[in-house]
Formats: structure tokens, sequence, C-alpha cells
């Protein structure tokens, strides 16, 4: 026994060791990475390089067509582009118009996916053809929420929702197949099921990874998506009408925004290499998960969250504006100097998302119970867009953008932060969808931009001699 002991301790030892040398090379690697991968910032002005596919004025690089949405901020007036209310519209439907026709109907997201997918509002037949055909498709088996939701549970929802995402290419007869019909299927079905996959892996990590009771609750045929997302995340299953029209009316806002957006684009480029339908959409969705897209709205949370702990009096007009100077010197909050969810990069006198979202987030914050918060938001956004434009000498309208209360009506939704982003995700579908198919359809080449080599061509030189 005192032998199989010092054998165990020597194991453990050698163990460490080897971790420090692993530790200690990585950290040699890491200098060496970084010394040798700096380029010189005015070669991007020297070659006329578009960052981020942008101008010099922030404006996006055309780089194709597309029918599936449009993104106005501008009026031409006398040849000029003048800011003017944002308006964005679903194959040519102005988006406010979808949210203000439903009236008390409860599909709009549904309505919507029906736009988005086949470019015109369906007839009460036709969505009485594809409802029915979505319910269907919501559904996932047994043996997958089994063998891969539940399993290797992940702190990311996002990653544990790609991940899902590329296994159901093995449970598709056909997933290698690329013609309209396919991916129409094939979308239509990662529409329905995406909500489960969520809030099933959510569950996942709530019990495998914090302890606590794993209950999982399927949908109901009939329901709408949000009412069914509601009722598949909460214990006791309840919601209010409210609730599930707010959700509604929160998904159809975020169901697509150009095929600039960066995951939109990736659908495209990732589509136009000719590969299968789950490989795309787990790209899109690597694309939403990064902070600077899909997490904005969180950063709202969380700033707003350390604004009422800072101030007493949140009504104090004076007090709240001192404190968003202090955010933007850099001495409060998380020191980037930025006031979230204000400004768009398209966007200038209005986001149309936002201004829609703001009325439903003023409903629902009524029946929470939540005015006094709602009332600090409104505030803010009132001096925030003020305050960065005299601080910034901007000449650009600053407004506030859809993040900035979509997380607040997530929470007022008892929607944990986890499942913010992937939320979005679900919401984004239709239009990923839309655009995949857009790029199967009308494209015939790879999407390859072109990229300046700045570097040095060297010699060749044999190792013992370096």
């Amino acid at each position: 026994m005192a032998l199989e002991m010092i054998d165990q301790m020597d194991n453990e030892m050698t163990s460490l060791e080897e971790m420090g040398d692993l530790r200690a090379n990585m950290t040699i690697l890491e200098q060496e990475l970084l010394k040798n991968h700096g380029i010189d910032p005015n070669l991007y002005i020297e070659y006329d390089v578009k960052r981020g596919l942008r101008d010099s004025s922030g404006k996006g690089v055309l780089t194709d067509l597309t029918e599936i949405s449009d993104v106005c901020a501008y009026q031409l007036v006398h040849g000029r582009n003048i800011p003017a209310e944002g308006n964005l519209y679903y194959q040519g439907i102005n988006v406010t118009d979808i949210v203000n026709g439903l009236g008390d109907r409860k599909f709009g997201f549904e309505e919507t996916s029906y736009l988005l997918l086949f470019g015109k509002l369906p007839s009460q037949e036709e969505m009485d053809v594809f409802f029915p055909v979505m319910s269907e498709m919501e559904e996932l088996s047994n043996r997958f929420v089994r063998d891969v939701v539940m399993k290797a549970s992940s702190q990311n929802i996002m990653n544990a929702m790609q991940r899902c995402v590329l296994t159901l290419y093995t449970y598709d007869e056909k997933p290698e197949d690329i013609s309209p019909g396919n991916v129409l299927r094939q979308t239509m079905e990662l529409i329905a099921k995406m909500p489960l996959i969520a809030i099933f892996s959510y569950h996942a990590y709530r019990h495998f990874r914090k302890g606590e009771t794993l209950f999982i609750r399927n949908p109901e045929h009939g329901l709408s998506l949000a009412e069914n997302f509601l009722l598949m995340l909460r214990p006791d299953g309840k919601y209010t009408e409210l609730e599930a029209k707010v959700l509604d009316v929160a998904l159809i806002l975020h169901a697509e925004h150009g095929g600039g957006n960066n995951s939109a684009f990736t659908t495209h480029v990732v589509t136009s290499t000719g590969t299968d339908t789950y490989s795309s959409i787990a790209a899109s969705l690597g694309s939403l998960k990064g902070p600077r897209h899909g997490g904005a709205n969180l950063k709202v949370q969380h700033m707003f969250r350390d604004i009422m702990e800072h101030l007493e009096d949140w009504t104090d007009e004076k007090a709240v504006e001192a404190y968003l100077n202090k955010i933007l010197d850099k001495e409060a909050f998380d020191h980037t100097g930025l006031i979230y969810g204000m400004g768009h990069a398209v966007y200038t006198l209005s986001d149309p998302r936002e201004v829609i979202l703001k009325k439903y987030a003023r409903k629902l914050a009524e029946e929470k119970g939540m005015t006094k918060e709602f009332a600090l938001y409104d505030l803010v956004e009132r001096l925030a867009g003020r305050l960065i434009m005299e601080r910034r000498n901007m000449q650009k309208n600053v407004c506030a953008n859809v993040d900035f209360y979509s997380g607040f009506v997530y929470s007022m939704l008892g929607i944990p932060e986890e499942l913010f982003t992937p939320l979005f995700a679900i919401a984004r579908m239709p239009g990923w969808s839309a655009h995949r198919l857009e790029e199967l359809l009308n494209a015939s080449k790879i999407i390859r931009p072109a990229y300046k080599y700045v570097g040095v061509h060297e010699n060749y030189v044999p190792v013992n001699e370096r």
C-alpha cells in the first residue's frame, strides 16, 4: 500500500511538472504570436482597404443584391441623403405595418416567417397549410434529446445549439441535398426545432452544471412559437396573453435585418460554397454568438444594473446625467467609454424596432409593476444620445437601437440571461433561411473577397542555420 501511495505521488508530481512545462511553453508561443502578427495601420489607408467591409463613413460596401429586407435611414432630397426616421422592410412590407396589422392575432412570428421564406404575406388558406406543417416539425425525438442535448452540456447555450444543429445532419435522410425543396424542408424544421434545442439545452445546463431540478416539457400543438417558448421554459408552464404577445413582437423585430449584418452575410458566404444546410446555420450561430453582434442587449442589462446600484434616486435627471458622463469618461461601469444600446451603423434618427419594442416594454412594465425601471430606461435614452453627440463632436444623430429595450423586456418575461442570445438566434432563423435560399437560387460563384498581402517575401533557411 505504501509503495502504491509513493507511485501515485510520483505520478502527481510528474503531472504537475508537465503542466508547468506546458504553461511555460504556451507563454513562449503566445509571445511569438503577438510579436509577428502586427500590421501597420497606415497601410489600410495607403491601400484604401474597406475594413469590416465599410467605407470611411461607416457605410457598408456593396457586395450583392437582395429582396429579403431593406434597412432605411435616409431620404434622398435633391440628390443628397438626409437623415430620416428609420424604416425596416421585410420583402417590401414595413415591419411597423406587420406588427400593427396583427391586432389580437397571436401567430405574428409564424406569418413573418412565411413572408420571409416565400416573399409574400400569406392568405388564411396558405397559413392553414403552413402552420400545421411547422407544428409537426417542432418535435425532437427522445433519442436526440437523450443522446445529444442532455450529454456534454455547455455553459454557453449558443455552443450547445451549434452542436445540436450539426448533429441533426446525421438524423436527416438527405442532408447533402441542396435542391430548393429539400433546403426549404430543412430550414423549416430548424425554425420549428430551434426553441426546443435552446430551452432543453438550458435545462440541461441548469441540471448538470448548477445542480438544479431537471424538467422537460414538450411543446403543445396549436400554440404559437412564443407561447410554446414560455410554456417550455417555465416550471409551471403559465404565461399571460400580454407576455406571449410581447415575446411574439420581439421575435418579429429580430427576424431579419438585411443581408449585410454579420450573421446573414455569414449565411451567404458559407452557402456559396455549396455546403449543407446544417453547416451553414451552425456558422451563422457562431457569428451571432459574438458579443459585437448578438450579445449587445446583455451589456445594456449589465450597464443598467450598474446605474441602479450607484444611484439612489433614479428620477434625478442631473444625477443620471452625471453618471452617464462618468461612463463616457471611462470612470464608471466597464471603463470602455460606451453607453450600450445607443447608436447604430445605419439608423440615424430612430431604429424602428426600438420604437415598437419600447411601446410593448411600457405595457409589460405596467403589468409587472416595473414602471420605475422603465422610467429610468426612458430617461437614459433621452439623455444619452445628446451627451454622446456633444462629447464626441458628432454630426450624425445618435438614437437608441433595438438592444436598448430587448434585454429589459426579456428580464421582465423571466427569461434568463443565458437565453438572451439564443432567443435572438431563434428569431433570426427565418431570415437566415431566406438568405440561404436566395443565395442558392441566384448565385453561381463562391464568395471570395481579396486581401492585400503586405508581408515580406523571404528565402527559406534550414533549421540548423536559424
